[in-house]
């Protein structure tokens, strides 16, 4: 999902408290913070010598024990503003960080009302090779293989 996506989302439902729900279907903690709002910029190497660059937008998710905190889409969506002068642009993608138990990044899967909450479904990232014509060993055919032929076995009588 994009900001801009992310964003029209959030301005649908501002009264609403957000609930972030992992892959896995743990939800995170309700009293939890946004504590950071980054645009990421990468800028890279892949295996097969392509120069690549890619931005994203980053939210980090914590929690403390100030158990009464909330916060609204309405909150989010204000901050998201605020922040509009170093994200630059709305069409980058969304992703969330989280101590789950490590450091892990999480797009968004999806994002709805449920009862009196928005609810982000988080999703998972999945690593690939952006140069498999160049490290990836092409698919060997059946014709290469040699399929070693057993011997007919004497049928005999054993103890």
């Amino acid at each position: 999902m994009n900001l801009s996506e992310f964003k029209k989302s959030l301005s649908q439902h501002p009264e609403k408290p957000l609930q972030f729900v992992l892959p896995i279907g743990t939800k995170i903690p309700p009293h939890a913070h946004i504590t950071e709002v980054a645009r990421i910029d990468k800028h890279f190497i892949d295996c097969g010598g392509t120069v690549r660059k890619d931005s994203a937008c980053r939210m980090q998710i914590w929690f403390a024990d100030d158990t009464e905190h909330r916060i609204s889409a309405g909150t989010l969506l204000k901050v998201l503003d605020k922040a509009s002068a170093v994200l630059g642009a709305d069409d980058l993608a969304v992703d969330f960080e989280y101590e789950a138990p490590f450091i892990s990044q999480f797009p968004i899967s999806s994002i709805a009302p449920e009862g009196n909450t928005l609810t982000v479904h988080l999703g998972i990232l999945h690593t690939d090779c952006l140069a498999k014509e160049h490290c990836t060993p092409p698919a060997k055919s059946a014709q290469n293989f040699i399929i070693p032929q057993l011997p007919q076995l004497e049928k005999t009588k054993c103890c």
